[in-house]
């Protein structure tokens, strides 16, 4: 079980990943290799890169969930897209455990297509003739997210180093060193065939 430093070491990450342009970059891929602290990703862009596993670092699995599996005041994430008519469009929704509710809580750019955004908060409500019409509450606002039929749902949890093996996708929080290492701090893995849509 993950101590509350250790917890909110992970929600320090997130959130300064999300919300600072001088925050650990988020590098996305597969894994190819594993060798002590060391892993070898081969990133969406086809590029190789090395990663350097920090001591003290952190791990949270990403598993399937289900949009009925979001109950009103769960804490969530959702990169979106706009509509015309001013709602957002859903590319992905990430479910939080309550142990990290707060975690990169606003709306915010992000990194995942032309204009999308990160929305971290509180679901207030689903609603629409499909429930899949969400409000998400967060400090300072709230946004209506539509959420298509076909997104990826997620819920993450924590997990071991025992999750990043060969063919796990993760993303990874770290910079890149000088010799082009990414030094991960956190990584987010996929399991059992799960690709951490974030």
């Amino acid at each position: 079980m993950k101590t509350p430093i250790a917890l909110a070491a992970i929600g320090f990450l997130l959130t300064a990943s999300a919300a600072s342009a001088q925050a650990p970059p988020r590098t996305r891929g597969t894994i190819t290799a594993v060798s002590g602290d060391r892993i070898e990703i081969k990133t969406r862009q086809g590029a190789t890169l090395t990663v350097t596993l920090a001591a003290d670092l952190k791990v949270l699995g990403a598993t399937h969930a289900q949009l009925s599996d979001i109950k009103p005041n769960s804490f969530i994430g959702t990169a979106t897209a706009p509509q015309p008519d001013g709602t957002l469009r859903a590319l992905e929704v990430t479910v939080f455990p309550e142990s990290l509710r707060g975690t990169g809580e606003g709306h915010y750019d992000w990194d995942l297509g032309p204009s999308s955004t990160m929305t971290n908060g509180a679901v207030g409500a689903l609603v629409g003739s499909t429930g899949r019409t969400m409000t998400v509450t967060y400090k300072g606002g709230e946004k209506q997210i539509v959420v298509p039929a076909d997104i990826p749902v997620v819920d993450l949890e924590p997990g071991t180093r025992a999750l990043l093996t060969p063919g796990a996708r993760v993303v990874v929080l770290g910079p890149k060193g000088a010799d082009g290492a990414v030094a991960g701090k956190l990584v987010i893995a996929g399991e059992n065939g799960v690709v951490p849509p974030m």
